[in-house]
């Protein structure tokens, strides 16, 4: 039996989370653990936790760009969920490319907004994590990411900064925003 293009099966979710993951691993290499679980809480949740209002969202945006310093080569687009409908949008190569950065707010608000991730997803993306972990492509035993997240499971999964190694090493700075919402020119 021949296959068509149409017909291929899709890879499974798990293995979709793995590229996000790798792809994550090898550009940062100094990633940690919290920087794991930010990574996951994004692809899952969303951006609803870092957005209080409108106003103070575009100070911070307006903020960020103005003290921006130089970082490490990454995409302007970095999907960070197994379907690619969350992505992280890096503000140094969109503003470079003369990003539109009011249509830029326009997105992160509306994914804020509309976007309910799931806490089954969250777990599920963990465990994705751990899998990996096992595998030893992470670099943790499992045991200690068990611990780390049940950790946030006790806090009731809160949204974290990165840890301080990751923000040192790669300055990051980007918005999180559904794909479909993304306004470019």
């Amino acid at each position: 039996m021949v296959l068509s293009e149409n017909t291929n099966p899709s890879p499974s979710e798990q293995a979709l989370f793995r590229q996000v993951l790798m792809r994550h691993v090898t550009r940062y290499p100094r990633f940690e653990i919290q920087d794991l679980y930010k990574l996951i809480y994004q692809g899952t949740l969303g951006s609803e936790h870092a957005v209080t209002d409108a106003a103070e969202a575009r100070l911070w945006l307006e903020r960020e760009v103005e003290v921006m310093a130089d970082g490490p080569e990454e995409p302007v687009i970095d999907p960070i969920s197994a379907d690619g409908q969350i992505v992280r949008v890096n503000l140094r190569p969109y503003v470079a490319e003369g990003g539109d950065l009011e249509a830029l707010l326009e997105s992160f608000l509306r994914t804020a907004n509309e976007y309910k991730g799931t806490e089954a997803q969250l777990r599920r993306y963990w465990l994705y994590a751990e899998h990996n972990a096992e595998e030893g492509i992470l670099g943790w035993a499992v045991k200690e990411m068990k611990d780390f997240f049940g950790e946030m499971e006790r806090q009731g999964f809160p949204a974290v900064h990165h840890s301080k190694v990751y923000t040192m090493a790669y300055r990051p700075a980007y918005r999180v925003v559904m794909q479909e919402y993304l306004i470019r020119e």
